[in-house]
């Protein structure tokens, strides 16, 4: 089996757990390939001399033959693997060496049955919608990946007063948002950004988009679920020079007026689940549900 592992700075703290990961590839021989400034990240700061086939800096690096990645770290490194990868539809999974971790849903303490199960085959793949950004002169803002894995955002740029979205569903007035900003996210960034400022929780098989506003001057705008075949139109209009847009991690000021336009990709992304980690048995404990004794 050839695998690729992505990772990011880790704390020195968990240089031990990191060890033990590479060791139980070795032991496995699995061939290994690791992102670049992941590789001597590890040499230099966690004393460890990974045995690799070699290294990659996007998905385009990767041989055919690499059955999937693996994502070193918590859910903000999930995403950038995603982005390293590109349109490299090999399966991604995660070890969570962050906190909450609802995409890198393996924990350190599972690490070594999750390697041998995934080595007998013993998983399920999941494919996950992506969200695509239209606005001219978009591929010089966000090079050439102008795509989101968890959420689209509008955002005003500084404190200054709220911005005003003019939001349509196909070609068809929804509303304006007068707000902080808005989040289009997918069923898989509803439990981000989304589910922080009051979004739905959606299972990652929902064909939906969720719209929702940060911090609208009217209370009576709440967040609306619409099909994911939907295109969305934004024009966005304030007091200041310019606003924000952002694709997960990824952000860019853009000039008043603008207009943007989201849509499902016409790709997936593929994640790699082991059966007993459903999408409902992680909300139950990354959110803790049930540790109140009534329930």
């Amino acid at each position: 089996m050839e695998v690729a592992i992505f990772g990011l700075n880790i704390d020195p703290s968990f240089s031990s757990d990191l060890t033990r990961f590479f060791s139980l590839l070795k032991e496995r021989k699995v061939k290994v390939y690791i992102y670049e400034p992941f590789y001597k990240f590890v040499r230099s700061n966690c004393n460890n001399q990974p045995d690799v086939a070699g290294t990659f800096n996007t998905g385009y690096d990767l041989p055919d033959s690499v059955s999937f990645l693996i994502s070193i770290g918590g859910d903000g490194t999930f995403l950038k693997s995603i982005l390293s990868l590109k349109r490299k539809t090999i399966p991604v999974v995660g070890i969570n060496l962050g906190r909450l971790g609802f995409l890198s849903a393996i924990s350190r303490q599972e690490m070594a049955e999750a390697i041998d199960r995934i080595i007998q085959e013993e998983y399920e793949i999941e494919e996950r919608s992506v969200l695509q950004l239209d606005f001219d002169g978009v591929v010089d803002l966000v090079g050439d990946f102008n795509y989101a894995f968890n959420e689209i955002t509008v955002v005003k740029a500084d404190t200054s007063s709220m911005i005003k979205i003019h939001t349509f569903l196909n070609d068809e007035y929804l509303t304006t948002y007068w707000a902080d900003g808005l989040i289009i996210s997918t069923p898989t960034g509803s439990t981000a950004y989304s589910l922080s400022v009051g979004g739905p929780i959606l299972s990652p098989d929902s064909k939906s988009m969720v719209i929702t506003p940060i911090a609208p001057h009217n209370l009576t705008m709440r967040p609306i679920v619409v099909p994911d075949d939907n295109k969305i139109t934004l024009k966005i209009e304030g007091r200041g020079l310019q606003f924000l847009t952002s694709l997960d991690s990824r952000s860019m000021p853009l000039d008043f007026p603008g207009e943007i336009y989201i849509q499902k990709a016409d790709f997936h992304v593929k994640t790699l689940r082991l059966p007993d980690h459903s999408f409902f048995s992680t909300l139950r404990s990354k959110l803790m549900w049930g540790t109140d004794q009534r329930n």
